[in-house]
């Protein structure tokens, strides 16, 4: 694809466009940079704003819009007054949006069981609802048999362990259930309050887009060229304002083995800027070994090889300039929400990174007596062969038969 030229400043990300239609009701435009998508109404709890990021997690009504969805969002406070006609308006609402494309394909995610069970049997008065979530508790036998049933393919989403002897509620595969053993309430997918689990939501999220994308065909964004954008802003071109234009409002990158990166815009554009994008050595570059495409992340297994001829502070902080070559096997899992980055969790052996540049011995101190209680001889003090490689991972990354399998079996311990 071509990409922006970075002379000129980059495309502004899209602003909010929401519209109060009564108390508690609100409909926001998809936040993609495509700007249309299809339908979802969303039955949340109540809370002040919805259109509120706070620590970078967004509101249910932001984050699908995110997503690339044209969202309407009934709170609790808005239900009471009726379903019937709350349902019809929203669908209404969507048919009415500009930015609404197709018209006939609209999900459905009750955050809440009761809220499910108040609308669920409108639902069937009204076919461009094609599919829905619905977040429950659990985990007793009949957590199931509470919620209100409908005929187009839903997933639901109970908080504990899968009773022992739970038996299949349909057998049709219209139902797909899943049960999170950590957590214990319905309302770890819900922002903004204590019982909310920031991991276990974010896998139900990525279920719920599998089944909604599957049914609602779509929309689909091409991860792969949206992270290669990312990748080409970074280390070829090397914007900032350019590689922060393909991510979301609030997005994050995770060095997990430095604990380098930064949380938010403001703190990652900082490290963009001033730790990273000119931080990295001139013939710094990427070789990819693998990668996985999913419903919204990319998964790649890598080699970074760069020339440690600066200081090099998201990699090796603190340690001056060695002009040693590196080479070293990396993770990443990146996930893309809708057409743009949400995060990065980034992941290497720190360890081969160290012998590489010659940091790191063949061999440590051991402070401890050995298995049998005994000690070194006097004079001689115990040392253990580090269990790390240099260069010799990444070509086993990249060559499976290039080091022989198992060979750190046979060290040992030594006096010295």
């Amino acid at each position: 694809m071509p990409y922006n030229d970075i002379s000129k400043p980059p495309p502004p990300l899209p602003s909010p466009e929401l519209t109060e239609i009564m108390p508690g009701v609100s409909l926001l435009r998809p936040l993609s940079r495509r700007g249309t998508g299809p339908g979802m109404i969303i039955l949340t709890s109540n809370y002040e704003d919805p259109l509120a990021i706070i620590e970078g997690v967004p509101s249910p009504l932001v984050k699908w819009a995110e997503e690339g969805y044209t969202v309407v969002e009934i709170q609790a406070r808005a239900l009471q007054t009726g379903k019937g006609h709350l349902i019809k308006g929203a669908v209404e609402q969507l048919e009415g949006c500009e930015k609404c494309e197709p018209k006939d394909q609209i999900g459905l995610v009750a955050y809440d069981p009761k809220l499910w069970n108040v609308v669920a049997s409108t639902l069937s008065s009204h076919p461009s609802i094609v599919t829905a979530a619905v977040y429950a508790d659990g985990p007793h036998e009949t957590s199931s048999r509470s919620l209100a049933g409908v005929s187009i393919p839903i997933i639901r989403h109970f908080a504990g362990k899968a009773p022992a002897n739970s038996t299949p509620v349909n057998t049709s595969g219209t139902v797909k259930e899943y049960y999170y053993p950590n957590v214990t309430s319905h309302k770890f997918a819900t922002p903004f309050q204590d019982s909310f689990h920031y991991n276990t939501e974010a896998i139900s999220h990525t279920r719920n887009l599998t089944l909604f994308k599957s049914v609602m065909g779509g929309p689909f964004f091409d991860l792969e060229t949206i992270w290669e954008e990312h990748t080409y802003y970074e280390f070829a071109d090397r914007s900032m304002e350019h590689t922060m234009s393909t991510m979301v409002q609030e997005p994050y990158v995770n060095h997990i083995p430095t604990m380098t990166g930064g949380i938010g815009r403001t703190k990652l554009s900082h490290f963009y800027q001033h730790n990273f994008i000119f931080n990295n050595s001139a013939d710094a570059e990427l070789e990819l070994i693998s990668r996985i495409i999913g419903i919204d992340r990319v998964v790649d297994e890598f080699i970074f090889k760069f020339t440690h001829d600066q200081v090099i502070d998201w990699i090796l902080p603190g340690i001056p300039p060695t002009n040693k070559r590196v080479e070293v096997p990396m993770l990443a899992v990146v996930n893309v929400r809708g057409d743009r980055l949400y995060h990065e969790h980034i992941s290497w052996e720190q360890g081969s990174v160290l012998r590489q540049i010659g940091l790191l011995p063949e061999y440590l101190p051991f402070p401890y007596p050995k298995p049998d209680g005994s000690t070194a001889a006097a004079g001689k003090a115990l040392e253990y062969r580090v269990p790390v490689t240099g260069i010799e991972a990444a070509n086993k990354m990249r060559n499976r038969h290039a080091i022989p399998s198992n060979e750190m079996f046979e060290f040992k311990m030594r006096e010295s």
